[in-house]
């Protein structure tokens, strides 16, 4: 097997783990991951169609839609009119939900920098934070 193909799966192998474990950090009963994740995009990207969030996270409209719909209930994001297109509705995060959002990732990146500050020497540390960027340019390799 070729080394790049064994470092990719020992790399993928390894961030499934960490990301289960940083799941771990939210507290039980809190909202779903995909709930989470849609508070993440509406944050980060502005008003969102239902169709545009579905088709960001790869889900059907279907299932966006009762994804949204607790969410509204909760006020952590409201429906507004889309003024380009009267037919569709936009869906914005509250300033509940940008709490909610806000609160989680600090948790969790609390949670990260003592591990490191606990686990890693500062070599290992910046090599860490150099393999971030790394992996975010694979994560914007056109498919």
């Amino acid at each position: 097997m070729p080394a790049s193909e064994v470092a990719a799966h020992e790399i993928r192998t390894s961030l499934f783990r960490l990301v289960r474990r940083l799941r771990q950090e939210r507290p039980e009963g809190e909202l779903s991951y995909s709930q989470l994740n849609v508070l993440g995009w509406l944050e980060r990207e502005g008003p969102m169609t239902n169709a545009d969030l579905a088709a960001a996270e790869r889900v059907t409209p279907q299932t966006m839609m009762r994804a949204t719909a607790d969410l509204v209930t909760a006020d952590l994001i409201s429906r507004a009119d889309n003024p380009a297109d009267r037919r569709q509705v936009l869906l914005e995060i509250t300033a509940a939900g940008a709490t909610l959002v806000r609160d989680d990732r600090r948790r969790r990146d609390t949670f990260l920098a003592k591990a490191m500050d606990a686990t890693l020497t500062p070599t290992e540390q910046d090599l860490l934070h150099l393999a971030a960027r790394l992996m975010d340019k694979l994560a914007e390799v056109p498919q």
